[in-house]
């Protein structure tokens, strides 16, 4: 699968457990966008949210990363190496732009947010879409989802 697929079946996974949610969530067009998803919330306010799609278990590239306050995410999505699998949920971990810092290193040729580190001290942001709309937080639902499609699939 090409990268630009791969950020594509992201920008669709996170867009689909929004509307889950039953947020006013719309993806933005564009090869070169500043946002991928806009989300309108019950009070008017505008969310924004940048997807970081991966298809292994690898750091996310983050030379574009802008680490801003206000309503503004970034949602980074591993398909876990198996993105050919529909069965397989990816992870994704919602993380507001003013907390990602923590998550950050830098190389000499390179800038990328960490998954290890993610892993590590993220856990809180995992499958946490309540941070983006609001109300009851919705990683426990997901959670369970991954659980019974790892029961399906006896090989995950």
């Amino acid at each position: 699968m090409t990268k630009y697929n791969t950020n594509l079946a992201a920008e669709f996974y996170v867009l689909s457990m929004l509307h889950h949610l039953d947020a006013d969530a719309a993806l933005t067009l564009g090869n070169k966008k500043a946002v991928d998803i806009i989300l309108r919330n019950e009070s008017g306010t505008t969310t924004t949210i940048d997807v970081k799609g991966l298809e292994g278990r690898y750091d996310w590239p983050a030379d574009n990363i802008r680490v801003e306050e206000g309503q503004h995410f970034y949602v980074l999505v591993s398909f876990e190496g198996r993105i050919s699998d529909p069965l397989c949920p990816p992870s994704a971990w919602i993380i507001p732009a003013n907390e990602l810092a923590q998550f950050i290193r830098k190389y000499k040729t390179r800038t990328v947010i960490s998954r290890a580190d993610v892993k590590a001290k993220g856990d809180s942001f995992l499958h946490a879409c309540s941070l983006v709309v609001g109300g009851k937080p919705a990683n426990q639902r997901l959670r369970r989802t991954r659980a019974v499609a790892r029961t399906a699939d006896p090989s995950h």
